[in-house]
């Protein structure tokens, strides 16, 4: 049994009804919680914030401080903790409204004993699965982990397989993909697969020097070749000698010096500029670019003949949109990275958090996921990312940037309407065939008939919180 099996899950239960919290220790008593029973709101908040219990179970009418402020209060200091209301008025929308503030569960009184002891053991059940979740992340992480590089969708599998077979034999090789999504990486994960990995590996960015100094910042210079040469110098080509040039974002080359760089691939020498002497180098080049290099050969913004030259191996990244199965230990991976930065203890995103992410294009792919849940992990004040956390762009992307919304038929339309309803409801499909107005039988149908949504919320990715809207734990 691992530790986490054995640490006591803690349970809160707020009620100013003398005749509730007595029922609530005698239904859990015999499960091995760790009870926690007040009247009082205010000491409530301070035992969450002391304590941090896994669950709540609260009573809406608590006198002075209503249920639904004590709810929205307590979601703010914990978006990660279980929040059952219990409350002596009958399901309405009210329920609706608490469940939409980030109660996951509603019980009527009289209390239901043997139903109420059921979905607390379940709830229990689930925050054990996420705990051991966190244990499988971890071994995934490090059986989907190549060469720095996380993935275990079928894209990014086949780019680890092409770098394998690539790596031994290269001398020139192109890679393709947009901003952000890890070009230099893989040329490093290239370089320490190649022959001589611990050579140089340098790294020249074509799009950051202006055009003039281009190729003495490439070829190198000798002293006087032009104004400010006052002494010979020393390129990157014939630095990286023996080892590995990255070119990258190759595609802001200008013409001139494409020319002199495809000599350099084709003899494997270089000329100062300057002088008239060639220097033999023996380097091994790999170009990146975010552009299409075939569409500017075809505007003459870039030499065919180099086109052809470095894209005769290659290998292209996919953008994050289209690996979103590799999320979660990304996810896992830049939260352990900042906590520790940061010097904070964070379990996790709340599963309304994960589903923000998840629906995000990610225009800047990888780099852009890690910038934001950078920005998460430091505004975060508990130990969860909310929603709260996250840059309000993702929240609110702008019309510009969403997809203009298609034309569907009827069936489409109610299927959307269920399957807000079901999200709006953090997943909880009982509480959805209520709103719905249909059996829950009904429901599950519905939802298998459209087979993908029922499975995405039937189900979640390894290492991500599970089952409602505020769950704790990635």
């Amino acid at each position: 049994m691992s530790h986490e099996d054995r640490t006591p899950i803690c349970l809160l239960a707020i009620d100013d009804d003398p005749r509730t919290l007595p029922l609530v220790s005698a239904a859990l008593g015999q499960d091995g919680l760790d009870l926690i029973n007040t009247t009082d709101p205010l000491l409530a908040l301070k035992l969450i914030a002391e304590r941090r219990p896994q669950f709540v179970v609260l009573d809406p009418a608590l006198g002075e401080m209503r249920g639904v402020d004590l709810l929205e209060k307590v979601v703010e200091l914990d978006p990660g903790v279980d929040v059952v209301i219990v409350s002596s008025q009958p399901w309405s929308q009210c329920a609706v409204h608490a469940i939409q503030k980030g109660a996951c569960d509603y019980f009527t009184k009289p209390l239901d004993i043997e139903r109420f002891r059921a979905r607390i053991r379940e709830l229990v059940e689930e925050v054990k699965q996420r705990q051991r979740a966190l244990a499988v992340d971890m071994e995934l992480i490090t059986a989907f982990q190549f060469q720095g590089i996380v993935g275990r969708s079928a894209a990014m599998l086949e780019v680890f397989s092409r770098i394998r077979r690539i790596a031994p034999h290269f001398r020139s090789l192109l890679i393709t993909g947009a901003t952000g999504t890890g070009k230099e990486l893989v040329a490093k994960a290239v370089h320490q697969l190649s022959p001589a990995p611990k050579s140089r590996f340098v790294a020249y960015n074509c799009a950051a020097i202006v055009d003039t100094l281009i190729e003495s910042e490439l070829f190198g210079a000798v002293k006087g070749a032009f104004t400010g040469a006052t002494q010979d110098k020393v390129g990157a080509f014939e630095y990286a000698s023996g080892g590995v040039l990255f070119l990258d974002e190759i595609g802001d080359m200008p013409l001139g010096t494409q020319a002199k760089l495809l000599r350099v691939l084709q003899q494997q020498e270089i000329q100062r500029v300057g002088s008239p002497v060639s220097r033999k180098i023996d380097v091994r080049v790999i170009a990146a670019t975010h552009c299409d290099l075939k569409k500017m050969v075809g505007h003459r913004q870039f030499r065919e003949d180099l086109y052809y030259r470095l894209s005769m191996i290659q290998i292209s990244i996919p953008p994050l949109a289209e690996r979103k199965e590799d999320l979660p230990l990304l996810q896992r991976i830049f939260l352990q990275r900042y906590s520790r930065q940061y010097g904070k203890q964070i379990r996790g995103l709340t599963r309304r958090a994960q589903v923000a992410l998840a629906k995000y294009c990610w225009p800047g792919n990888v780099r852009e996921l890690e910038n934001t849940l950078g920005h998460a992990c430091m505004m975060a004040e508990g130990g969860v990312i909310d929603l709260r956390d996250l840059p309000p762009h993702l929240l609110h992307p702008s019309a510009a940037n969403s997809e203009e919304e298609p034309m569907v038929s009827l069936k489409e339309a109610q299927f959307q309407h269920v399957k807000r309803v079901v999200e709006a409801l953090g997943g909880n499909k009982i509480k959805a065939a209520q709103v719905l107005g249909i059996s829950r039988a009904t429901l599950y149908r519905y939802l298998e008939l459209h087979g993908p949504y029922s499975h995405a919320v039937a189900t979640q990715p390894v290492g991500a919180p599970a089952t409602n809207d505020n769950s704790s734990q990635a």
